[in-house]
């Protein structure tokens, strides 16, 4: 059975990625980190055998390693992981003084560090899956339009798309690496924003709406089973933000 890792899978993002994958035949490892109820939730509605959801703190070595080796008791081989979780707080970019160093740091070691922590500890599974394996990190529209949250959080995911192109060239043949970057998306991130905010945000979007969960989730599934010749690059669900009010 093909198995797959996601992290941050309890999240609005997470969860139509997982259940993407699910449907697609994955048995899904569900990466939490507190929210256990939501994730076991989660699991208990995906289609197919073999779910679980698991503990682990992107932010720590120690967990993701744990976690690798849980993963590895049930078989050697690991054909997807997707690095989707993330943390933000919006910030006005003059605001120099309010991105205080705790949340830079926080930003980066979840945004950047977590998933590079994965891959770390998932590499050995990755590298012996017998028809090559991908790691999706989920990106952001931010990393190149410097239009986001925050100053740090366009900046985590600009590191994000880096580290993605690195590890591609240095990870192949056995393991492909692609970023999923999104514009805006109707989760629970734009659910807190004003509406107002949310259409100003659709307006500026040449196909006149916002991305769903559920397009996130597609665009992975498209890279896991649709590209495999694709590496190395950004593959993006922004509905053509960059380009410009319509």
């Amino acid at each position: 059975m093909k198995r797959a890792v996601v992290t941050g899978a309890s999240g609005g993002i997470g969860s139509a990625i997982a259940t993407r994958l699910a449907e697609d035949g994955f048995a899904v490892t569900v990466g939490y980190n507190s929210a256990h109820d939501k994730a076991q939730a989660l699991v208990d509605s995906l289609p197919g055998p073999g779910h679980e959801a698991l503990q682990m703190s992107v932010t720590e070595s120690d967990s993701l390693q744990a976690a690798a080796d849980h993963v590895a008791a049930n078989g050697p081989e690991l054909e997807v992981l997707v690095n989707c979780a993330g943390v933000t707080r919006p910030v006005a970019h003059d605001d120099l003084d309010a991105l205080d160093d705790e949340l830079i740091d926080r930003i980066f070691a979840t945004n950047w560090r977590g998933p590079f922590a994965a891959v770390r500890a998932f590499r050995p599974l990755l590298d012996a899956s017998a028809n090559g394996a991908v790691v999706v990190n989920i990106s952001s529209v931010a990393a190149v339009t410097g239009q986001g949250s925050n100053v740090a959080y366009c900046a985590s995911k600009a590191a994000l798309d880096s580290m993605t192109r690195s590890l591609a060239r240095s990870l192949g043949p056995s393991i492909r690496m692609v970023s999923v970057s999104p514009g805006w998306v109707l989760g629970e991130y734009a659910a807190s924003m004003p509406q107002d905010i949310i259409k100003t945000q659709e307006a500026e979007t040449p196909l006149g709406r916002l991305a769903t969960p559920q397009d996130v989730g597609a665009a992975v599934s498209a890279v896991v089973n649709d590209l495999p010749f694709t590496t190395g690059a950004i593959v993006s669900v922004d509905g053509g933000r960059p380009l410009g009010v319509r």
